[in-house]
């Protein structure tokens, strides 16, 4: 009896093909119920995406957080997680407060820099809190770490500082910008060898200069973009045409969502621009019941003056990873 030809049911087939497709939905999965927030972003040599990004202990008190956390993808899907690639247990200055950290790759060696502190903060009689904070530089032969502390101290002690960013420029010279009590809209260039600062300097914002924190500095045809949480919650940028200022404020990236902070980084990666970011979201399966915050990601796009185009919140976030060659 000869063989009948095989037949393929549309919805059969269809089901079979999305199957192939990997979609990367928001928040992103990192092969655990892992509470991330403060992303990172950076591709190094290899290729990979990694995202750098402060640990929310479950269900913890008021930010007392106790390491930091590395990420590691080739699709932006499926995620490696490499484990906490430093500790404050690992600081003989600091013992809470693993808050928003950045990397950079400078002298062959990889560098995480990252705010860590003391004390309490006392929300109800603030005149009596003890809390401080400073900013830590550590290295590593791996991008994965394990970071160590080659200072064995914060970088500076006053003023109290947090959020760092560390933008190496195409000339190679390195650049932190820092929130800092007081003194906001600070830079300072690092000295070659990453382990100290030349000195503060505060730069020209064009005369707009809300509250803010979590700065973000990259650079894309010519031109240095500097974004942060405008008032701790609404993503906004400035350009300018050298990382030193004066800057030009340029207006919204992402709206705030319910009232909450947001922290970001914007990367490159396989053609595509990328906004990393943190939501505050109810996990059923938690003990306390409360908004934690978890790492997604969205398509970033420029108009062709430069400017950025507003990003909204999805559930599909950026999977599948569009080919090479799609809108900026």
């Amino acid at each position: 009896m000869p063989l009948r030809p095989l037949r393929i049911f549309p919805a059969l087939w269809l089901s079979a093909a999305l199957a192939t497709v990997a979609f990367a939905a928001n928040p992103l999965d990192f092969g655990s119920n892992i509470k991330t927030a403060d992303p990172s972003g950076h591709v190094w040599a290899d290729g990979r995406m990694y995202v750098y990004a402060s640990h929310d202990e479950e269900c913890q008190e008021d930010f007392w957080m106790k390491d930091w956390h590395v990420f590691s993808s080739a699709d932006l899907v499926q995620w490696t997680d490499h484990g906490a690639c430093l500790a404050v247990k690992n600081l003989k200055w600091a013992d809470n407060y693993a808050w928003a950290p950045d990397a950079a790759y400078k002298n062959g060696k990889y560098y995480f820099i990252f705010p860590a502190g003391t004390g309490v903060k006392d929300r109800v009689n603030p005149s009596q809190s003890t809390k401080w904070m400073g900013i830590g530089i550590a290295e590593s032969d791996s991008p994965t770490g394990p970071f160590k502390d080659m200072i064995g101290a914060p970088l500076w002690t006053k003023p109290y500082a947090n959020d760092p960013c560390l933008f190496v420029d195409d000339d190679g010279k390195a650049y932190l910008y820092v929130p800092a009590r007081g003194r906001d809209w600070l830079v300072a260039e690092m000295a070659d060898d990453m382990r100290s600062i030349k000195g503060f300097k505060k730069m020209d914002m064009g005369g707009y200069q809300p509250r803010m924190e979590g700065p973000w500095v990259f650079k894309r045809n010519g031109v240095y973009y500097y974004t942060m949480p405008e008032n701790l919650r609404t993503l906004s940028y400035y350009t300018s045409s050298s990382p030193l200022g004066p800057w030009k404020y340029r207006g919204v990236i992402m709206e705030e969502e319910n009232q909450s902070n947001n922290h970001h980084s914007i990367v490159q990666f396989k053609g595509r621009w990328i906004l990393f970011y943190h939501r505050w979201l109810v996990d059923e399966t938690s003990d306390c019941k409360k908004r934690q915050r978890k790492i997604c990601a969205e398509y970033l796009h420029f108009n062709d003056d430069g400017t950025i185009r507003p990003v909204v919140r999805t559930a599909a976030g950026v999977g599948p990873l569009p080919a090479p060659g799609g809108p900026p």
